[in-house]
């Protein structure tokens, strides 16, 4: 079996090369034989997140690539801060970010190019560039839920254990520190996800150490602008933001043919 998926991707390989037109450098005219990428990003952004993705592209020309993108995150407010209740009384429960009312996972699509300004050899190896990217994107508010300790109905003596979402009802339960044991499991709240629609832009400084080559090993430096058309209500607060401004380092690896 192994040796039957060798000669397929080696014919595949083969057959990729032989179709390929190729674009021509300005400067040496050696052909690089490559009409398509494909990448995988591995991106890091500083409000903790992360916000892997794939892209896919056409090299237009030597200099410039356009591409298509798909990239997944969640989106927290600048004041967010996990906490643990008094471990004597909640062991058992995870952390928590008191004050938090939805998780905000973030969906975004679109358009995108990369331009050069050097080549690879001048730079020992590195191709030193530009990218942007621009398009629409879908964020999932997700309600959070707490471990909250409330007085046993049968018993006011003692306490049971709810798990609760935010509302003006228990808005004085939700907010006690006292009261709050830990988060509840992610998976509470599911079903009641809430969709916002918005817009990403974003650019970045682009270093390839393989512009050129079969296989895309690429650094970019750069910053992520998420705009909807309201605040997203992440915490239970007046400080809800509808802009979000985000920097990144992304690892990208993939391949050409």
């Amino acid at each position: 079996m192994a040796r039957i998926q060798f000669c397929l991707l080696l014919l595949a390989g083969l057959v990729n090369k032989a179709g390929a037109q190729g674009l021509k450098s300005p400067d040496s005219g050696v052909g690089v034989v490559y009409n398509y990428e494909t990448a995988i990003n591995l991106k890091m952004t500083t409000n903790r997140g992360y916000a892997p993705g794939i892209e896919w592209g056409r090299l237009r020309t030597y200099y410039k690539t356009t591409y298509y993108f798909l990239n997944v995150g969640e989106l927290k407010h600048p004041k967010e801060q996990r906490q643990r209740a008094d471990p004597s009384v909640s062991r058992s429960f995870r952390p928590y970010v008191y004050g938090k009312q939805n998780n905000a996972f973030i969906i975004r699509g679109g358009w995108g190019a990369k331009r050069y300004y050097t080549e690879k050899a001048k730079y020992k190896g590195v191709a030193v560039g530009m990218s942007y990217s621009l398009g629409p994107s879908l964020t999932l508010l997700k309600p959070y839920y707490l471990a909250l300790r409330r007085p046993s109905p049968d018993n006011p003596g003692n306490s049971r254990v709810r798990h609760e979402r935010y509302s003006e009802e228990n808005a004085d339960i939700f907010l006690d520190n006292t009261r709050i044991l830990g988060a509840s499991p992610f998976t509470k709240g599911l079903g009641e996800t809430t969709f916002m629609p918005g817009g990403s832009a974003s650019v970045a400084l682009h270093m390839d150490w393989g512009a050129f080559d079969e296989f895309v090993k690429a650094v970019e430096i750069g910053a992520i602008l998420d705009v909807f058309p309201k605040k997203l209500p992440i915490l239970v607060s007046e400080e809800n933001n509808q802009v979000f401004l985000n920097f990144f380092i992304n690892f990208q690896f993939g391949k050409r043919r």
